[in-house]
């Protein structure tokens, strides 16, 4: 198995007709996904890369039948509208490209997707790929070197970097260890499905064994994992890595995400506290996949 996108998931492109949608629904259909229909508002009836574009969700979903997922390439002004209009029509997951979506726009996507029982990656993400599956976003790039990079195995990767997303998935890969499914949950400091909920998916899935994270300065996603592993509702290892440690209070960490203010959030808190609810922490990120292949090894977990 993996978690939130696989070969039999039906996936939407909203902003398909622009050129970040042509080129990364290129990149899912040469990868596997299922990409059934495109969305532009006034581009009805065109083709991109074979895929038929309509003018609404409502019109996708009533000619090619139930949508599992939405990605959206579109303008962080536009996307409160776009997001609002796929979880009305019915489609249960949302996957949301674009940084700097207004804060409050994200909050109303929030409620209207708890209100309809969906849920939404991002946004600030380059979404989530699932190892000779499927990929929703723009992890790799093109198929080519999605296809060459990542690797099946027993461990689900999730990551508040797009970069490092990708990069713990390829050393892991050169270290003989492949993965479930990539999360990039996201570098905003509000997202749909952070670290906690994350990892609880991978808790539920059996084929996933462990976990490598990648958390990041400001919030509080990692000591909200460390607390879910006390109360034992995460019970597989969990190798992480902190990224900020050099950060002084009131510095942005690469993401709008990653900030300290104050005492809160910082690289020294969440380290402390993972470590002290069982999590392994490394110092280096080089030194993530060798302690990935030890923590497995120690739990009898095979690599392939």
């Amino acid at each position: 198995m993996s978690i939130l996108i696989d070969r039999s998931k039906r996936v939407l492109v909203q902003g398909i007709t622009g050129r970040e949608g042509q080129a990364r629904t290129q990149l899912m259909t040469r990868y596997g996904t299922q990409v059934v229909a495109g969305v532009t508002p006034g581009k009805g009836g065109v083709e991109v890369d074979g895929i038929p574009v309509y003018d609404t969700v409502e019109e996708a979903w009533e000619i090619h039948g139930e949508i599992d997922i939405s990605v959206l390439f579109i303008p962080a002004p536009f996307v409160r509208d776009a997001a609002l209009e796929a979880v009305a029509a019915g489609i249960k997951l949302l996957v949301i490209i674009p940084d700097r979506v207004p804060i409050y726009d994200v909050l109303a996507i929030a409620q209207a997707a708890k209100d309809r029982g969906a849920h939404f990656v991002g946004p600030n993400t380059l979404g989530v790929l699932s190892p000779g599956k499927a990929v929703v976003g723009m992890i790799g790039g093109r198929a080519e070197s999605a296809q060459t990079w990542f690797k099946q195995g027993p461990v689900g990767i999730c990551s508040r970097s797009g970069g490092m997303t990708s990069s713990m998935a390829y050393y892991l890969a050169e270290e003989g260890i492949g993965a479930t499914t990539l999360v990039h949950v996201g570098g905003d400091i509000v997202v749909g499905l952070p670290h906690p909920d994350v990892i609880q998916l991978f808790e539920g899935d059996p084929e996933t064994k462990a976990i490598v994270m990648f958390g990041e300065i400001g919030g509080t996603q990692e000591e909200r994992v460390a607390d879910l592993v006390e109360r034992g509702l995460v019970t597989k290892p969990i190798v992480a890595f902190i990224g900020g440690k050099g950060a002084k209070s009131g510095t942005r960490f690469s993401h709008a995400g990653a900030i300290v203010e104050g005492d809160r959030g910082t690289h020294e808190g969440k380290v402390r506290r993972l470590r002290e609810a069982g999590v392994t922490v490394v110092e280096a990120f080089g030194e993530l996949p060798g302690k990935t292949r030890e923590v497995l090894q120690s739990h009898g977990i095979r690599t392939a």
